[in-house]
């Protein structure tokens, strides 16, 4: 299995974006908010994992190694295929889905395209056991570290910031608030980090 593919960004589209490794151009499917966070020219790493049909190969890429993991679970439900599993995880975080599912919340659910209401049913019928772990998580507020500086690094390119100025604002709101930034909203933190770029 090719399990991550790092390399620099060569184009991106709505849901897909071509690395570059080793001169090689790899096509890779991605949820939509990953992808439009990805620029051009910048490099990027993602966690993978390759979908064989009979008539295709795709492979599916992922910001973290815990959103490639629940794409797998989802597509253990039955009724759903790679698409809609990537649909799921183009509107909700693995926290937030492993929530809804965890607390049947199956109208949350009934918003990934693709899934409708018997799928979203199915869904909590057949991982609710297997996502505790996951919805713990998300009921304490807890957010990794790769995940927030996505969020945020997103937040900052949509705002005008360059990759790199965003990534070097990243890391001075990182240095500035140490251990604490693992606990502090995403909302807060890009406050921060813009009130930082108006110091430099």
């Amino acid at each position: 299995m090719i399990a991550s593919v790092s390399g620099v960004v060569k184009a991106t589209t709505l849901n897909s974006a071509v690395i570059e490794v080793g001169g090689v151009g790899i096509q890779v499917s991605l949820p939509a908010r990953f992808a439009a966070a990805l620029v051009v020219g910048t490099h990027a790493d993602i966690f993978t994992t390759l979908v064989v049909r009979e008539d295709s190969l795709t492979l599916f890429g992922f910001d973290r190694s815990n959103s490639r993991d629940f794409f797998e679970l989802l597509q253990s439900v039955s009724g759903i295929g790679p698409k809609v599993a990537q649909s799921a995880l183009s509107i909700y975080e693995p926290e937030e889905l492993a929530s809804a599912i965890a607390s049947e919340n199956s109208a949350a659910l009934e918003r990934i395209p693709g899934l409708g209401k018997k799928g979203a049913q199915r869904t909590v019928l057949e991982l609710k056991d297997k996502v505790s772990d996951l919805a713990r998580n998300q009921s304490a507020g807890s957010t990794s570290k790769s995940h927030w500086r996505t969020q945020l690094q997103s937040a900052l390119i949509g705002l005008g910031f360059t990759a790199r100025d965003a990534e070097a604002t990243i890391d001075s709101v990182a240095s500035d608030l140490g251990a604490k930034v693992d606990e502090t909203d995403i909302s807060e933190l890009l406050k921060l980090a813009l009130q930082n770029r108006g110091r430099g």
